[in-house]
């Protein structure tokens, strides 16, 4: 019997809406490139796990989830790309773009 209650404290929390979601065409051409499931980077974003951001921008985007200011997230899909989420200040839109696409 599966008990509920240990099934909820596996899920990540939700700090924030991410409302719609994009992505460029050259993020999700590395995502399909290293076989990277954007959900998952998508719910580590949302959950506070920023990925490899220095920790000023780490303590900048818990202000920023408090405030409502933009939140970026930046995530190491291969040895030489990264892979940013960022999240609007109003929480409408939620895109996943390469750094150079910025």
């Amino acid at each position: 019997m599966c008990n509920p209650k240990s099934t909820r404290e596996r899920r990540p929390i939700a700090l924030f809406p991410l409302g719609k979601i994009f992505a460029t065409p050259g993020a999700l051409g590395a995502l399909d490139r290293y076989a990277i499931n954007a959900m998952d980077l998508i719910k580590r974003h949302q959950s506070g796990d920023w990925g490899n951001v220095p920790p000023g921008d780490a303590e900048e985007n818990l202000r920023s989830v408090e405030n409502g200011w933009r939140i970026l997230s930046s995530y190491t899909i291969s040895d030489d790309q990264n892979l940013w989420i960022i999240t609007e200040a109003d929480r409408s839109v939620t895109t996943l773009l390469l750094p150079e696409e910025y």
